[in-house]
């Protein structure tokens, strides 16, 4: 039991060290700077020393400021660290080290892109298309037979968001969460990919309904659906079967 413990505890601690790296990745991608070379202050380019990298450790420290200009460092960091660090011990399956792994960078991808689509409304190419790739290859060596079925779940996914956009004229869709329907279908297959459809759809018009409500936004206004068909996926990738059952044992079907 607790050699058990002992590696979720790393896996925890990996996905912390990782999701330093994801906040690096996805300040840098904004930047259009290379992912390679030492990290810095993003206030005063300072380059940091070893004991400011420890992720959420350095932040709690450190007071949430540089060590060097003690200008305020975004809670996000933190928080992407925890998440990503959550998500690898979730995503764990002792039994299957490949399928982790494969989880695990997919997370990191989707994560990316999450804060990415949230800060700017886009969701860049450089991210998404080595993500489906990734996704495909493993989908074609894990079990061809399955195939079609993800196969499936992206077409009815991307072709769904594909509609919307060209009835509404790109108004009330962006093309980027179509190519980024063709991942998610990719990565949850039939009928998992529906869980993740309604979430986001529900997630969206909840968290709508709340900024109107306190008049961050309007009914005209622009808010990213990325987000939350990510969050929505991350649902479905971890309680989809469970939903699905609740859901045609609460109908009775």
């Amino acid at each position: 039991m607790f050699s058990v413990f002992l590696l979720y505890f790393f896996v925890f601690i990996l996905g912390l060290c990782i999701g330093s790296f994801v906040n690096c990745a996805t300040y840098r991608l904004e930047k259009k700077k290379k992912i390679t070379g030492r990290s810095f202050c993003p206030s005063c380019k300072h380059t940091l020393s070893w004991r400011d990298l420890f992720p959420v450790f350095s932040f709690l420290l450190l007071r949430g400021k540089c060590r060097y200009c003690h200008k305020e460092i975004s809670v996000q960091y933190p928080l992407v660290e925890l998440a990503t660090g959550i998500l690898f011990m979730l995503l764990f399956v002792p039994q299957n080290i490949t399928a982790s792994i494969f989880y695990w960078i997919v997370s990191c991808f989707l994560i990316i892109i999450f804060i990415y689509d949230l800060k700017h409304y886009i969701i860049p190419d450089k991210v998404l298309f080595p993500a489906i790739i990734i996704t495909l290859i493993y989908r074609l060596f894990e079990n061809f037979t399955s195939l079609p079925n993800f196969l499936i779940a992206a077409i009815i996914a991307s072709g769904f968001f594909l509609a919307i956009f060209l009835i509404s004229q790109g108004r009330w869709m962006g093309f980027g969460d179509v190519k980024l329907a063709v991942l998610l279908g990719l990565l949850l297959g039939y009928p998992n990919i529906f869980v993740a459809l309604f979430l986001a759809f529900f997630f969206g018009a909840i968290i709508g309904v709340i900024l109107m409500v306190f008049e961050k936004k309007s009914l005209k206004s622009e808010i990213p659906f990325g987000p939350f068909l990510i969050a929505g996926t991350f649902i479905a990738m971890l309680y989809g079967n469970q939903i699905i059952q609740w859901y045609l044992n609460f109908f009775q079907i």
